[in-house]
């Protein structure tokens, strides 16, 4: 995937299968940047990461209150998936780090998923880290446009 891919979704059922298919391109180290308004889809497309990299789907839930959790999975080297939510926190690195984002962003075995992505995160990730950018619109009709930013691509 060079240039965005552009994607309409009208159901859960489309969104989980979007994440699928992007798990099949991540590799151990990825950060997936998950930017989109409340009730956008943003977890459920976690869902499909997880199902796609081996792990238990069912066990996924938006992570709004303990930050951070992980998922076991096991696809292509790749371990755990962390699930970040930094909705609740500000964006001064104090905050960040008292929630261990330092240490989730360098797990070199894991994919490391970030729902609201604050502007201070890039300072964070690691220099070889591949980053990719998906962002969620709700229309009009309630389908999601997601848009999904391959690494190399500024965000």
């Amino acid at each position: 995937m060079s240039s965005a891919e552009h994607h309409r979704s009208a159901s859960v059922k489309t969104t989980e299968a979007l994440g699928q298919t992007l798990a099949g391109q991540l590799r151990a180290g990825d950060v997936v940047l998950l930017e989109g308004d409340l009730a956008a889809g943003k977890t459920t497309f976690v869902r499909g990461l997880l199902r796609g990299l081996g792990g238990d789907s069912d066990t996924v839930s938006s992570p709004t209150f303990v930050i951070i959790q992980s998922y076991d999975c096991s696809a292509w080297g790749i371990r755990v998936v962390h699930h970040v939510d930094l909705y609740r926190l500000g964006e001064g690195l104090a905050a960040l780090r008292e929630v261990g984002l330092e240490e989730v962003l360098s797990d070199d075995d894991a994919v490391v998923a970030v729902e609201w992505p604050k502007d201070t995160i890039a300072n964070w990730l690691p220099a070889d880290a591949r980053t990719w950018r998906v962002k969620f619109t709700t229309q009009e009709d309630d389908s999601r446009q997601i848009e999904i930013h391959p690494p190399g691509k500024q965000f």
